[in-house]
């Protein structure tokens, strides 16, 4: 049997969200950017256009992948795109796989040496994920 603390707290949370609270517009900021970040650099996987992204992958992966690294990219791509799509859709659980993945990202990075500036940024870009993480406790279904 509902109690009526139950239901205002019901009522509450199904109210409408704020749209002017900076919390829920610093949601939608990442949520955005946690969307088309990862889709762009996806698709890019198969194209190169913004950088040879073979050379981000450590010659220990390579090797541990039997030389098909490039191979291996691809499905890096189609993983980013699927997480791109994810954080859109369902984005308590999926800005966390994305901060997962920035984790694997600088442990690689860090790996190859060299791309130290690459890695402090991705750094910044997991602790973006986790925030996002964190507002969609808040602010998505």
């Amino acid at each position: 049997m509902a109690t009526a603390a139950t239901l205002d707290n019901v009522s509450a949370h199904d109210a409408a969200v704020d749209t002017s609270r900076p919390a829920y517009q610093a949601f939608q900021l990442l949520r955005i950017a946690f969307t088309i970040a990862p889709l762009v650099a996806g698709i890019d996987k198969f194209f190169h256009l913004l950088v040879d992204w073979d050379k981000y992958l450590s010659p220990f992966a390579d090797q541990m992948l039997g030389g098909y690294g490039h191979q291996f990219m691809y499905v890096v791509g189609v993983v980013e795109i699927i997480a791109g799509i994810g954080v859109f859709l369902k984005p308590k659980i999926f800005a966390y796989i994305v901060a997962i993945w920035l984790a694997l990202i600088i442990v690689n990075l860090l790996i190859i040496g060299g791309y130290l500036d690459i890695a402090l940024r991705d750094l910044g870009l997991l602790l973006g994920a986790v925030a996002l993480g964190r507002l969609s406790q808040e602010y998505s279904a």
